[in-house]
């Protein structure tokens, strides 16, 4: 009995021992190979220029779909001519794509419709690639963290689209040309930046960030250091909240920036000429247009039409057609211009027209007409807009005020 005791006791030991070995094996077979995401990196060349077929772009994005790590599609041909719609980028390990010719191009004009890159799975990048007449968007964004830097999109309807549903999108170091829309913002996007781009000749606008109702709970896009020229409208941004700072805008045709509804802030940009509007407020609330230089304009540097509490602050105009214009505002909640100086416009520093907006300590030198003019609005019916301006410490030098304007400026004060 002690024998057979001391065989079950053995038995035990052997087992127990055989086990630690066999999880021993397991633990360093699991530590030296490598997990799906660490897996290998993948590089594909792209080689042939044709639509499809061996070493074409189709057939790399066939092989980045399923591939178990991240990856490269390095294009090595001049240019690509599109036949048919390409796959989507769905690979969520990430996908780098680099334009590694010189002036490595996508030609779309074959195209029907529909995006020439479609960005469907998070993590992609493009890079140094030039897409080109494209009837539709050239890339469309809906996912998460897509970075385009480096890229000339030209003469496409959009260059990119960006849906409702992507966030952490970078766009930079970008060339977007006589495209009908350069940028195109569907809603706000977590963490989003369009940086240091160069936005040319594009038909409607260069940026466009419009949606019907503003929300809460939206974050902010930030648009810097970018240069717009030659556009019809360079930024239109209505209830997107957007904060447009340190940007260059050249000889826009119809407005430099166009706002509408809620969320903008403009700060620290620099305009300069054209046959157009400047600053365009139109139905706009809580605006803030800060700091910001506006030369050679011939019209208004800033417009502010139909909209409630607009703060107009600081900024520095001069040989505009005109200065600054407030036009049927909210009598509940009117807007603000403090601090701002206007020189030697061409007619008339300051219109107020149906609205009656504070002013306050803003100064209007060498005007060619009035340096303040204030006048009621008549309404088609018959009825009358009142403009009663709160004049606070402004310095008209010796230009003149219309009669209407020295009438309200002998009134006390009504707030």
């Amino acid at each position: 009995m002690a024998i057979g005791r001391r065989s079950i006791v053995a038995v035990g030991v052997f087992v127990v021992l055989a086990g630690l070995v066999a999880l021993g094996h397991w633990y360093e077979t699991r530590r030296v190979q490598p997990q799906g995401s660490t897996a290998k990196a993948v590089l594909v060349h792209v080689t042939n220029a044709a639509d499809r077929g061996p070493g074409t772009l189709r057939e790399a994005l066939f092989v980045v779909a399923g591939a178990a790590g991240p990856t490269t599609i390095s294009i090595e041909v001049a240019q690509i001519n599109l036949e048919t719609a390409l796959p989507a980028f769905v690979n969520g390990r990430g996908v780098r794509l680099v334009g590694q010719a010189a002036g490595a191009r996508i030609d779309a004009q074959a195209l029907n419709s529909g995006p020439v890159l479609d960005i469907s799975g998070p993590n992609i990048s493009i890079e140094g690639l030039a897409v080109g007449g494209c009837p539709g968007a050239a890339i469309l964004v809906r996912a998460v963290h897509f970075h385009l830097s480096a890229a000339t999109i030209e003469s496409c309807d959009v260059g990119v689209e960006v849906a409702e549903n992507a966030s952490d999108t970078l766009l930079e170091r970008n060339h977007f040309v006589k495209n009908r829309v350069g940028v195109r913002f569907g809603a706000s996007g977590h963490n989003t930046a369009v940086v240091n781009n160069d936005f040319s000749q594009d038909r409607d606008a260069g940026l466009w960030a419009v949606r019907s109702a503003p929300d809460s709970h939206d974050d902010v896009i930030g648009i810097h250091d970018n240069k717009f020229t030659e556009d019809q409208i360079g930024i239109v941004a209505g209830n997107i909240p957007v904060l447009v700072e340190r940007n260059d805008f050249v000889n826009a045709h119809e407005a430099v920036i166009h706002l509408v509804g809620a969320g903008a802030v403009l700060r620290g940009n620099r305009i300069n000429g054209g046959a157009a509007m400047g600053i365009v407020a139109e139905n706009a609330r809580d605006a803030i247009i800060d700091d910001n230089e506006l030369e050679g304009l011939t019209a208004y540097g800033v417009m502010v039409r139909g909209s409630a509490n607009t703060l107009i602050r600081s900024n520095r105009l001069h040989n505009c057609g005109y200065g600054l214009a407030f036009v049927l505002g909210d009598a509940r909640s009117v807007s603000t211009a403090v601090d701002n100086t206007i020189i030697e416009p061409k007619f008339n520093g300051i219109d107020v027209i149906g609205d009656s907006p504070i002013l306050r300590r803003n100064q209007v030198l060498r005007a060619h007409a009035y340096a303040l003019h204030v006048e009621d609005f008549q309404l088609p019916k018959g009825q009358k807009v009142h403009s009663q301006p709160f004049l606070d410490n402004n310095n008209f030098g010796n230009s003149p005020v219309s009669p209407r304007s020295a009438t309200v400026a002998a009134q006390p004060p009504h707030r």
